[in-house]
């Protein structure tokens, strides 16, 4: 009898087991919801402002039913789902996938549009809480990105009507991009690095000529080929300084110091 009691006992506790492992299937409400279902749910969280329930139900949603119309605006949808929940590199990655399978897509341009945003907000994001970093330590990685990505938008699609953003954004990028190498530039000029320090301030001046960075990266040209014993260049920086900004604070100034510097990311 006690035979019989402990096998008995054995196998309800397997059956329990068994059971509680499947108790997730048996615990999604979505089995049975067809693609339309799926995605009406998922735009609803997205309008709550749930974006993680949003992210489960179009993955679901492609998952089984990875043909027709939702399937495709499923892909796009979770990608601003990715992106408003601050999954900047999911958002990227759920673009380039969407980009890569639908290039003739009519929402595409939305879809660079978001990926160039992506890595805007990655960057901004982090550069918030920087203000007090050596911005020389950092990579504009994202920066280049966004802007690269937004240029590819301007040029594919000049009539998209993300375009317009997007080229403000780009000459906002232009010009961080342009006072990051000054930055740095400057960085080295301090630490008495000069050809480090002219090199970085001439390719400011070369990459982006139009920026307000210019200014100050010929300043340090100027300094850095004095520094170098190198008359014939310093004179020439300093002439062309001196013709685009003759009344320039820093031919009187100098470089002025960090901490008095606003930062350069909140142009923005």
């Amino acid at each position: 009898m006690a035979h019989f009691t402990l096998r008995s006992l054995t196998l309800t506790g397997f059956l329990l087991l068994a059971g509680c492992s499947g108790l997730p299937d048996m615990a999604d409400e979505t089995v049975g919801w067809s693609a339309q279902k799926l995605y009406t749910e998922a735009k609803e969280s997205m309008g709550d402002g749930a974006w993680d329930r949003a992210i489960k139900m179009f993955e679901k949603l492609e998952a089984r039913y990875p043909y027709g119309r939702y399937a495709q605006q499923a892909q796009l949808e979770v990608a601003y789902a990715y992106y408003k929940s601050n999954e900047q590199a999911s958002a990227v990655a759920a673009c380039e996938r969407f980009i890569k399978l639908h290039p003739n897509h009519p929402n595409v341009d939305y879809a660079y549009y978001l990926k160039g945003l992506a890595y805007f907000n990655e960057d901004l994001g982090l550069l918030g809480t920087l203000s007090n970093q050596d911005l020389s330590e950092r990579d504009p990685k994202a920066a280049r990105e966004s802007f690269e990505t937004f240029k590819t938008l301007s040029q594919r699609f000049p009539d998209s009507k993300y375009t317009p953003d997007a080229l403000k954004r780009m000459r906002y990028l232009v010009n961080a991009l342009a006072s990051y190498e000054v930055h740095v530039a400057r960085y080295y000029l301090k630490r008495g690095a000069y050809v480090a320090a002219a090199n970085r301030a001439q390719a400011t001046v070369k990459d982006f000529p139009n920026s307000p960075a210019t200014e100050e990266a010929l300043f340090v040209m100027a300094k850095s080929y004095d520094a170098l014993n190198m008359p014939e260049l310093r004179d020439d920086a300093d002439r062309v300084m001196r013709k685009n900004f003759p009344n320039s604070r820093y031919l009187g100034a100098g470089l002025p110091d960090d901490k008095a510097r606003a930062p350069w990311w909140k142009m923005w």
